[in-house]
């Protein structure tokens, strides 16, 4: 493995590690408490459960597939749209009327974590559209296909 290799490695690890392991770890090992923040915005459990199941799912397949390079430009998509629909859902800053007049206040903590939700999300969209400048096109072309993260090109 040559260093570009090992550093395109390091970047891609960087991106997944909050979802794997720590995230679908939380998820799996505080399953209730996960269960009970997801219900304040799906309140009927069931629902509140297929939607925790299936963010579990993204950040899990979803990570592995950005790691590998298996379909990693369709799961660097899923992983962007999962960190904006998780930052308007839970990162609710504008709710907690406090923004403007408390710089300790939720609003504020909120809006920094909405920021960093958008900000790794941009962060795998230059996955999709590559950083090697290749453009939007070989994922249009082949939305599932590798991008071949490591070969020696």
């Amino acid at each position: 493995m040559n260093a570009h290799a090992i550093a395109t490695l390091i970047v891609r690890l960087g991106l997944v590690m909050l979802f794997m392991p720590f995230s679908a770890l939380d998820k799996i090992f505080g399953f209730n408490h996960a269960l009970g923040q997801t219900q304040e915005v799906f309140k009927p459990r069931s629902l509140a459960a297929f939607v925790l199941l299936c963010g579990l799912a993204i950040e899990v397949l979803c990570s592995f597939g950005v790691v590998t390079g298996l379909a990693d430009r369709a799961c660097a998509l899923v992983l962007a749209g999962y960190c904006a629909a998780t930052a308007v859902l839970y990162k609710r800053f504008w709710a907690q009327g406090d923004f403007w007049s408390r710089p300790d206040g939720k609003g504020r903590s909120l809006f920094w974590d909405f920021l960093k939700n958008l900000s790794l999300g941009a962060g795998f969209l230059v996955i999709v559209v590559g950083a090697d400048g290749s453009g939007l096109l070989p994922f249009l072309d082949a939305p599932f296909a590798s991008s071949h993260p490591y070969s020696s090109n």
